[in-house]
């Protein structure tokens, strides 16, 4: 089992590798043995095999960073994120990112035996309660009508809508990548400390506080994410697809089922109307 969790004599791709979440499955790849490029605008502070520069809303800098990759890739970790106010934050936390995985499946850089990870979130619950939407935005494939969809339908600029659509591509496509030969699966983390999400500590790292405190258990860190998305990239979780998993100690689950009272997280989950 052990060393099915190893990366041993492959190479995986980290786009968002710089801090938090990325750098976390950046150096926990590398620690397993894998070959490591790092993809972000920020600069990669720790030693990585290859390191590209990378703007996630700008496509001739994508199709760029693309065309410095060599050789096949066995893992991609679809890592990078931000948060609403960020311009073009559709295009970073979603459009581009898709649009990378697909250019390398189409480029047969990323083949059989391949898996691919995203890091969505809690705020993305509520995709199926808004899956027609979510799926008539999916149905748009090239980069240019992806983002001309965004820009004719208010609100989807914007965190929530970004992770719905992760939640549904990884349903939506798990199928016809499985008749490829590949996997893909995302995370929905739970608050963690991340500088991201102490840039937005209000919001991020006091949801949930009241369910931390009863549980009596810290926030989660980066490492705790990067250790279920190595997982489902590596062998030993070959049997698992299309999943956008849960991390997040419980919280979800236990408000949805009344163990613990947070009306919040039924909200999002689309169980009971939002209040304003």
């Amino acid at each position: 089992m052990s060393d099915r969790l190893r990366y041993d004599g492959k190479t995986v791709l980290v786009i968002g590798a710089a801090t938090g979440m990325g750098a976390a499955v950046a150096q926990g790849a590398t620690a397993l043995g894998a070959k490591v490029i790092a993809l972000d605008v920020a600069n990669v502070t720790f030693p990585v095999d290859q390191s590209i520069q990378i703007d996630l809303r700008n496509r001739d800098n994508v199709d760029s960073a693309i065309g410095q990759l060599t050789g096949s890739i066995d893992a991609v970790f679809a890592c990078a994120g931000v948060a609403d106010g960020t311009p073009g934050i559709m295009l970073i936390n979603f459009t581009a990112q898709r649009y990378l995985i697909e250019q390398l499946i189409v480029r047969g850089t990323l083949g059989r035996g391949s898996a691919v990870s995203m890091i969505s979130s809690v705020a993305g619950l509520g995709w199926m309660q808004n899956i027609a939407q979510v799926q008539d935005f999916l149905a748009n494939t090239e980069w240019d009508t992806m983002a001309k969809w965004v820009a004719d339908h208010d609100g989807t600029d914007a965190y929530s809508f970004s992770k719905q659509a992760i939640n549904c591509y990884v349903a939506q496509s798990s199928f016809s990548m499985l008749q490829q030969g590949m996997r893909i699966n995302a995370i929905l983390p739970g608050p963690t400390d991340t500088p991201l999400a102490r840039a937005n500590a209000d919001m991020w790292l006091g949801f949930g506080s009241d369910y931390r405190a009863a549980a009596g258990v810290d926030t989660l860190v980066p490492q705790q994410m990067a250790d279920v998305m190595l997982f489902l990239c590596s062998d030993a979780a070959s049997g698992v697809n299309g999943v956008s998993l849960l991390v997040d100690q419980g919280h979800v689950n236990a408000a949805i089922t009344d163990a613990f009272e947070a009306p919040i997280v039924k909200m999002l989950a689309g169980l009971i109307p939002f209040e304003f």
